[in-house]
Formats: C-alpha cells, structure tokens, sequence
C-alpha cells in the first residue's frame, strides 16, 4: 500500500488538511531538487507533487513550462526523477511522493518497466495529465499492482459520467482543477469549488484536494474550508524564480510554511478521547 491513505486518515483523525505543494524536478538545478523537497517536509508538507520535466507540458502555465524548459536544459528526464525519489528516501520514508506529468516519457520507458522502477524508487502515487480514465484502466492495473496510487484530474467542466469514471479508477485522492485553463490562474471562487466538491463527494469518498488558482495564505486557507487538500505549484516556482537560484530552496520553504500556518490555523481542534 502506498503511504497517501496513511497520511489522510492521520490528518483526518488530527482535524487537518493536506498540504501538497508541486515542483518541477530538475528545477532551479538537479543538485536543488532533493534538499528543497525535504525543505518543503520541514515547512509542513504532507505529500508532494514531484513534476516529471516534458518538452510540451500542455496543461501547465507559463511558470511550470519554465521550470520544464530549465530542468531539461539540463537533462533532467523520468531516469533522474526515479534517482531523485530514491535520494529522498534515504532520509525520508514517511512523506508521500506523487510523480505528475504526461504520458510520452512513460510509453517510452514502457508501464510495466516505470512502474517497478517508481515503485523500488519509492513513488507512491503517479498523476498522467494526459491519460484520461476512459483509456486507464490497464495503466490503473499496472500501477495498483506494484503498491502505488493512480491519482486524477477533474475540472468545473467534467460531466457526471466523466466523475463516475475518475472515482471508479481513481486512488489515493483526486484532484479537483478549480479552474479552466492552465496551472497559475489566478481568480478562484471557492463557493463554486465547494459546490462542484459535493458534486464528486457524491460519487467517491476519496479525499479531494484543490489546485490551480491558489496563490497564497488566503486562497489556501478559503480552499481548506471546503477541500481536504491543498495543492500548490506555480507560486512555489514563481517565489524560487524571484529569488534566484542561490536563496530558491529557503524561499520556498518559507512560503510554504506560511501556507501550512494559514491552513492548521482553520483545522478544527482534535476530539478528547475518553
């Protein structure tokens, strides 16, 4: 089993909710990569989003599209995201790692062969933007089989038939996209997203977590109201981006920190137990 449902049936037994923030492996540099994910544990994150670097990241805005551009510049591939997860293990056997990104280098590496490797590598869920459920559940059944979570997308214009398929294939968590369009918008209406989360809580009792559009304490905060989860990235790369490679890993840190002091300042306080 994979370490995602252990870490939601904590927080839900501690009245919390996840903090998930997303970066690009290989982003400012390969030798960043490991150290600013265990900065990102230090500052509270729950389960991280670790991006796989591809040449035409379709869904991503134009923040993550650099960060893809400057982890491939210098070669950082689906190899070097599986050495960068088994690092981070050395050290860290607790947090969640979930590899998002797109279909071509997985096909290319083989399913079978990606998801022994993740699975030695220590991943514990794998998000393919470009899979879509209809066409998944082989790839759902390669992936379970080897202990690990197949995690999906679902947006304000999926369909009842569309959530029905994502809650029947999907594990782990789904992740609900609170925007149409691409990562690193900025206008969100959480009364919306709340609407649209009892749509799909309807369907599924997986822990629904939220991204897109979440830019800061606020946001954070707002979306915790009604999500179990919040998913950060663009900003997180926008923050390391201003502060240059050098300062990048503790810039990052402290942002998420304040995004985990803004979420634990809504969680409700833990029952007494008789």
């Amino acid at each position: 089993m994979s370490r995602i449902q252990p870490v939601f049936e904590r927080l839900s037994r501690e009245r919390r909710k996840a903090l998930i923030p997303f970066v690009t492996a290989g982003d400012p540099s390969p030798a960043h990569t490991v150290p600013l994910m265990h900065a990102l544990v230090e500052a509270g994150a729950d389960v991280i989003e670790l991006g796989v670097p591809f040449s035409d990241p379709m869904a991503d805005g134009p923040v993550v599209q650099r960060a893809s551009e400057r982890a491939l510049r210098q070669r950082v591939g689906l190899e070097a995201v599986l050495g960068f997860v088994a690092e981070f293990r050395r050290r860290d056997d607790r947090t969640a790692v979930v590899l998002m990104g797109y279909a071509n280098p997985i096909e290319a590496m083989g399913a079978e062969r990606f998801a022994a490797r993740a699975q030695a590598a220590g991943v514990d869920g794998v998000l393919v933007v470009d899979y879509p459920p209809e066409e998944s559940a082989a790839f759902a059944g390669v992936v379970r089989a080897h202990g690990m979570d197949l995690i999906f997308l679902l947006a304000p214009t999926s369909t009842d038939a569309r959530i029905a398929e994502v809650a029947r294939l999907a594990s782990g968590y789904i992740y609900y996209v609170s925007l149409t369009g691409v990562t690193g918008a900025a206008t969100l209406d959480v009364s919306d997203v709340a609407a649209r989360l009892a749509a799909i809580r309807a369907q599924t009792s997986l822990p629904l977590g939220v991204g897109f559009g979440i830019r800061d304490a606020a946001s954070a905060h707002a979306v915790a109201r009604v999500a179990d989860a919040v998913v950060i990235g663009s900003k997180i790369i926008q923050e390391m981006e201003e502060a240059g490679t050098d300062a990048a890993i503790e810039r990052a840190r402290r942002f998420v920190a304040s995004i985990r002091a803004a979420l634990d300042a809504g969680a409700e306080p833990a029952r007494a137990h008789a």
